[in-house]
């Protein structure tokens, strides 16, 4: 039996040089890319330990970076291996997994946002919290979304998806409304998958950012002094 009657799970892939944030490459280099993928986890990780009324876990990928992903999640998070397949079954199976553990509802975001704002959350297992299947889903910048959560498992909203395009999030309400579905909207947010995005980030006024961000922050200011000093060095 689960301590608590919510999970949040976080997908994360391990941050390897050449397998991750990949659309930001040549503008970072591999090796700046991994640590900003890095920097994303640890800084989302800490940021969710304040959410104090839900189980907490990692679902990684790929296996042979158990040991790197162990020492990168602290606890209270609980560690698991993402399953094979497209993003669509790999979600249906982290869904089906903590369903199996007697979950009353599952929310699930990735990694490579800035921290979601706690009260999204609360919003988001606060409309999930009915007798009647739901869906919620927070829309991202991009076309898709960065949070899914439902209140029972729902196999069929992935199946025969087409992912990574700028219609995924219209695509997946109409198909919860075909199927009888009903679902939620939480407030926009996005991802951080290429250079435009790191300028909306660097550019953003928000305190709470600058708090729950400190290793991404920190990382940009570093690459960013790093440039300047490159293109100013006589030759």
């Amino acid at each position: 039996m689960p301590i608590r009657a919510n999970a949040l799970a976080i997908m994360a892939k391990a941050p390897i040089a050449g397998t991750v944030k990949t659309r930001l490459q040549p503008f970072l280099s591999a090796e700046e890319a991994a640590d900003l993928a890095r920097a994303l986890l640890l800084d989302q990780l800490h940021h969710l330990r304040a959410i104090e009324t839900v189980d907490l876990y990692v679902a990684f990928t790929p296996l042979q970076e158990e040991a790197l992903m162990k020492q990168l999640v602290p606890a209270p998070f609980q560690l698991f291996l993402q399953s094979e397949g497209d993003l669509g079954a790999r979600m249906q199976n982290i869904f089906s997994a903590l369903f199996a553990k007697e979950y009353k509802n599952v929310v699930l975001i990735g990694a490579d946002l800035p921290p979601v704002p706690l009260d999204y959350f609360a919003q988001a297992y606060g409309y999930l919290d009915g007798p009647e299947p739901r869906a919620v889903l927070g829309p991202s910048r991009d076309g898709g979304y960065y949070l899914v959560g439902l209140n029972r498992p729902m196999p069929a909203m992935f199946e025969n998806m087409i992912w990574s395009h700028d219609q995924v999030f219209i695509q997946t309400v109409t198909k919860l409304a075909d199927l009888g579905i009903e679902s939620r909207q939480l407030p926009i947010w996005f991802d951080i998958d290429t250079p435009d995005d790191l300028q909306i980030l660097m550019t953003r006024e928000d305190d709470r950012q600058n708090v729950s961000m400190k290793n991404t922050l920190n990382l940009l200011r570093h690459l960013e002094g790093r440039r300047r000093h490159e293109t100013t060095k006589p030759v």
